[in-house]
């Protein structure tokens, strides 16, 4: 059968009893990079969040700062690390469930954090948002009265605020922000 014979299909979800997951088309997912279907981490993928916000879904985020599993994703999975113990946790899980078809070794491109060399993984979080209007005048107003060397650099800077169109107040950075 083809995949369009899935459309508007849904399956029951393999380790949280009595939860349904639809199949989605999304244009991310190919045949290029595997079998075509993918399971959907809204909380933890710009992609998977897009496709999860045009049908309305959930975006539950079931790992917490520090990369373990929280109390919802349950008792077998709290507090064991996502990338360590808690891969071979859901591998066993779906293992007992009949619900794991194959296994490999697979060597996935996480992003990596550029200081530890250890993989990232992606979680929403609460942010507030400003007039950004008001942030690109007052941060160019506080630019202003900084000394810049060579004084040219300035220039550039203020360009550089005045085609900026998002802005993120915290970097969320754990060591800091320069």
């Amino acid at each position: 059968f083809s995949g369009a014979d899935l459309a508007d299909g849904s399956c029951a979800h393999p380790t949280i009893p009595g939860r349904v997951s639809p199949l989605l088309p999304a244009n991310h997912v190919t045949m290029t990079k595997g079998t075509g279907l993918v399971h959907t981490a809204p909380a933890h993928g710009m992609e998977d969040y897009s496709v999860a916000s045009h049908h309305q879904l959930p975006t539950d985020c079931l790992v917490d700062e520090s990369g373990h599993f929280m109390e919802a994703a349950g008792p077998e999975l709290k507090n064991k690390n996502v990338l360590e113990e808690g891969n071979e946790a859901v591998i066993k899980m779906l293992q007992a469930a009949g619900s794991l078809l194959k296994e490999e070794k697979y060597v996935h491109s996480y992003p990596y954090d550029w200081r530890t060399k250890k993989p990232m993984i992606i979680r929403p979080s609460k942010q507030w948002f400003v007039n950004t209007a008001d942030v690109k005048t007052a941060a160019q107003d506080v630019l202003k009265k900084v000394k810049f060397v060579p004084t040219s650099a300035v220039n550039r800077m203020l360009e550089m605020l005045d085609r900026r169109t998002f802005w993120c107040i915290s970097r969320q950075r754990c060591w800091g922000v320069p």
